[in-house]
C-alpha cells in the first residue's frame, strides 16, 4: 500500500468513498455528498495551507483519504488542526485508516503543529475512537446530540493528541495558514 499526497485526479475516488460515508454512516454530519469537484475544492483549499492530504493506494486504487485541516479560523488557533480519515467499505479493517492517520500526524508534526483534534460523529463509531486512541489520542469531551442524521440523534466524541511538546513550550513559527 503506497501513502502519497492526494491530486487533483483522485477526486471522482474521494467523492465515492465520502459519499459512502454521508449516505451510510455517522462519521460524517453532511447529509448530501459533495461532487467530485467540490471534493477537489476542498483538497485544494487544504493542499493550498501547506497541509496534509493523502491517500492510500493499492493497485492503482485509492483506498481511503485523510487530512488535517485548520482546527477553527481565529488566529489564536493556528497551531491546531483537525484530522479527518475516511476508508472505502470494501478497505475498512485492512489497516488503510492508521497508515493515513500516521502519515498526516507525521507531517503534521514535522510543520510544528502543537495539537490535534479528531472531532468523530457518534459515540458508538468504535472504529474511529479506537483508531485515535492506538495512536495517542486522548478523549476530550462528548457533544450530546448536536447531529440529527439518519432518523436519529448523534453524538461527537471530541479527542486530542499534542505534537511537539503540546503545550509545554511557547510555539514557534507562525503555525498554520488560516483563511
Amino acid at each position: 500500500m503506497l501513502i502519497r499526497p492526494a491530486q487533483a485526479g483522485d477526486a471522482d475516488a474521494l467523492a465515492a468513498i465520502y459519499g459512502h460515508h454521508v449516505l451510510t454512516g455517522f462519521g460524517t454530519f453532511e447529509e448530501v455528498p459533495p461532487t467530485p469537484a467540490e471534493m477537489e475544492r476542498r483538497r485544494a483549499a487544504v493542499a493550498d495551507r501547506g497541509l496534509p492530504y493523502v491517500v492510500a493506494e493499492l493497485g492503482r486504487k485509492v483506498l481511503g483519504f485523510a487530512y488535517a485541516a485548520p482546527f477553527r479560523p481565529r488566529a489564536a488557533y493556528r497551531y491546531t488542526v483537525e484530522d479527518s480519515v475516511y476508508v472505502a467499505p470494501d478497505a475498512i479493517g485492512r489497516g488503510v485508516g492508521r497508515a493515513l492517520l500516521v502519515r498526516v500526524l507525521d507531517e503534521c508534526a514535522a510543520l510544528g503543529v502543537r495539537q490535534v483534534v479528531a472531532v468523530i460523529g457518534d459515540s458508538g463509531n468504535a472504529a474511529s475512537i479506537g483508531l485515535h486512541t492506538a495512536l495517542g489520542f486522548e478523549p476530550s469531551g462528548v457533544g450530546r446530540s448536536l447531529g440529527f442524521k439518519h432518523g436519529r440523534w448523534v453524538d461527537i466524541v471530541w479527542m486530542q493528541k499534542a505534537l511537539n511538546g503540546g503545550d509545554a513550550t511557547a510555539p514557534e513559527g507562525p503555525g498554520v495558514a488560516l483563511d
